[in-house]
């Protein structure tokens, strides 16, 4: 299937080319190399040892899962568990369970496994003596670091910041690099009304009551069917699904639209340009309502693309625009590329794709990354201490595996790879969705982070039962979406059986 493919223009198919304005540096490490290297993939960079396909011998969830599932149910609730995993057996794109079952993974534990399992580089970084130092001295960061600490977060994150954003603060997880990303913004619109003076007697024993002028009121902009994670103010700034929200008390902070376009792209234009336009003047009436309302909007935050909210994503012009209405209005912007970060989208930041004509002013990452954290811009750092605190503040041993992670990006130029099996994968899905309509629809992507709409949550269900008896495991997102979370060392013949297997059960399904 993939050689027809091939034969084909994928970029004139699916009309990549994105909305130019504006340039800027590249990242120092993980520049995008040229596509016409490391074309082969007989001896590229996946892990040796993966086995030759997909086996599947038990049902899934299997026996041994299901008994493991009723076991933990004893002592935990964790209704989401699929089935349990063999991490020793997994090898590269391949996830095998319990039970013996192989399946190719193209979800990779919500998007979250660069290179795959026990990647080889991965396993020789973890075997060395100042791993073994970091696991057993776990230091709070914010107190007490190593002596390398400052040079490891130079040589490893720095190297890779997005451009225009020199600080950097580490963090444990996507959920908690938000919480304190808002933080930042918010004490800086604190600061700017202050004018710079320093705290007064009353608003710091107004604080400790919970009153103002010490707890002033702002609010931050936030988007329906968008994810920032599961903490308080988190869960104020997210709209995905109604069970991650119901029975806790939020901050009822005001939401916006984010576009809804219409698919092929190529063959709307003009209604997706509309789309923007009322989006983004949708933003400006938030703004104006808050100051009326004494609750101004200190900063907007918002993801590339909405990868928990059914995968939708916005154009280049409207993200422009929406930087646009953010410095007009002295409002920050924050860009999560907790989900979209690390080179998925064959960039390593998913907002290089818009051509910004300045850098958001926080960026905030985690799962492919390995460690959570936020870069920001330098005005943003707080000027006292323990403002952003914790025990913790990050895990050292995470980049040591992350400098292993960065190295093989560049050796192998995975980028490239991402952006060249991306546009094969763009092709072969338009396919599909000529093909068999109802089952895959409105494909869209950048590099291999792709996804496709099913015409009913039955259909997906069904979808995504028959591909995991075919030994192929997917993801899924809003209401009746199918996710593709591949790593960075997935490959032509990885995508070759993801789309015959995807054919194989469009075809069957179809047919009923």
């Amino acid at each position: 299937m993939l050689k027809q493919i091939r034969r084909n223009d994928c970029r004139k198919l699916f009309g990549l080319a994105t909305t130019a304005r504006g340039g800027g540096r590249q990242n120092s490490r993980c520049q995008p190399q040229s596509t016409a290297a490391k074309v082969s993939v007989d001896n590229n960079n996946c892990n040796n040892n993966e086995p030759p396909g997909p086996n599947v011998i038990t049902p899934i969830p299997g026996p041994q899962s299901q008994q493991l599932m009723k076991e933990l149910g004893e002592i935990q609730s964790m209704k989401t568990i699929q089935f349990f995993v063999d991490y020793e057996k997994s090898q590269g794109n391949y996830i095998v369970d319990v039970d013996g079952n192989t399946m190719l993974d193209v979800f990779t534990q919500i998007s979250s496994v660069p290179l795959g399992y026990n990647h080889p580089a991965l396993l020789d970084a973890v075997s060395r003596t100042e791993m073994a130092t970091s696991l057993v001295n776990r230091p709070a960061l914010g107190v007490f670091p190593g002596a390398k600490w400052s040079n490891n977060l130079k040589d490893v994150l720095m190297s890779i910041a997005p451009p225009g954003l020199d600080n950097i603060i580490t963090m444990m997880c996507g959920t908690c690099s938000n919480e304190n990303a808002m933080k930042l913004m918010f004490m800086k619109y604190a600061e700017n009304l202050r004018e710079g003076r320093d705290f007064t007697k009353e608003e710091l024993d107004s604080a400790m009551r919970g009153e103002m002028p010490g707890i002033p009121k702002m609010s931050i902009l936030s988007f329906h069917g968008s994810f920032h994670g599961r903490s308080i103010g988190c869960l104020s700034v997210t709209h995905s699904k109604a069970i991650h929200l119901v029975d806790i008390p939020l901050m009822g902070w005001p939401v916006s639209d984010f576009p809804r376009y219409k698919y092929p792209l190529q063959d709307n234009v003009r209604e997706n340009t509309a789309e923007d336009e009322r989006c983004l003047a949708l933003v400006e009436e938030k703004i104006h309502y808050q100051l009326k309302e004494n609750c101004p909007i200190a900063g907007i935050i918002v993801e590339p693309v909405q990868a928990e909210g059914g995968d939708h994503h916005g154009s280049a012009a409207w993200f422009q625009g929406l930087q646009d209405i953010c410095k007009k209005h002295n409002i920050r912007l924050l860009i999560d590329e907790v989900q979209t970060g690390g080179g998925a989208t064959g960039a390593m930041w998913c907002h290089e794709h818009y051509n910004l004509t300045d850098a958001p002013d926080l960026v905030t990452f985690s799962k492919k990354m390995l460690t959570g954290g936020i870069y920001h811009k330098t005005d943003l750092r707080p000027e006292q201490g323990a403002r952003v605190f914790n025990t913790w503040v990050g895990e050292p041993s995470k980049l040591i595996i992350l400098d292993a992670v960065l190295k093989t990006i560049q050796r192998d130029s995975l980028l490239s790879q991402v952006t060249r099996v991306g546009d094969l994968m763009s092709a072969g899905m338009l396919d599909l969705c000529n093909k068999y309509p109802n089952i895959f629809a409105n494909y869209r992507s950048k590099g291999t982070f792709g996804a496709f709409d099913c015409a009913s949550p039955e259909i997906r269900d069904k979808l995504i039962g028959e591909m995991r008896k075919q030994g192929v495991h997917l993801g899924v997102c809003g209401e009746s979406t199918v996710r593709f979370r591949p790593t960075l060392t997935f490959n032509e013949n990885h995508l070759d059986l993801l789309l015959t297997n995807l054919n194989t059960v469009g075809q069957r399904i179809d047919a009923v």
